[in-house]
């Protein structure tokens, strides 16, 4: 059965605070606030064939590291967006919506983005000490709105922590 939430990790463990939506997502597994109600995906990179996974959600939520957005993360609500994403090896989350549109003839689910506030993300380093910060604060947000059944109170929190 799919759970009516998608919740789409994309980073890479390697390369310091590129760690930070994978570890967001393991601090997701296995809460009470998740069970049942969110799917959790985590990869490098997004994919063509990810537009599958977008199928009979409610909502899908998109995590990725920033090193440009503000402390300590940036929540928002994202749309398709046709940015030629799509020919090369990976995807943004807006070409993703896009394909799907393209592939279902209809709209993606509602799509949120968080992004989180990482600082170095060099080959072979440890998540740094204020990134580390930026994920506590994350996680405990995402666990609250996982939580929600209305989509409106997650357009309520459409803001920096």
């Amino acid at each position: 059965m799919t759970a009516p939430i998608l919740v789409f990790a994309v980073g890479n463990e390697s390369r310091g605070d590129d760690a930070l939506a994978p570890l967001l997502l393991r601090g997701l597994a296995g809460s009470a606030e998740a069970a049942g109600r969110v799917d959790l995906i985590e990869d490098y990179q997004l994919q063509v064939e990810h537009v599958t996974d977008l199928l009979n959600r409610s909502a899908v939520l998109f995590v990725d590291a920033d090193m440009s957005c503000a402390e300590p993360f940036h929540f928002s609500e994202i749309a398709a967006e046709h940015d030629h994403s799509y020919t090369s090896h990976a995807m943004t989350p807006f070409a993703l919506l896009h394909t799907y549109r393209q592939v279902y003839g209809t709209d993606a689910p509602p799509a949120f983005l968080l992004r989180i506030r990482g600082y170095d993300f060099e080959l072979g380093n440890p998540l740094s000490d204020k990134a580390a910060a930026n994920l506590e604060a994350a996680t405990e947000r995402m666990r609250a709105l996982c939580a929600e059944d209305d989509l409106q109170r997650w357009r309520q929190c459409l803001v920096n922590a």
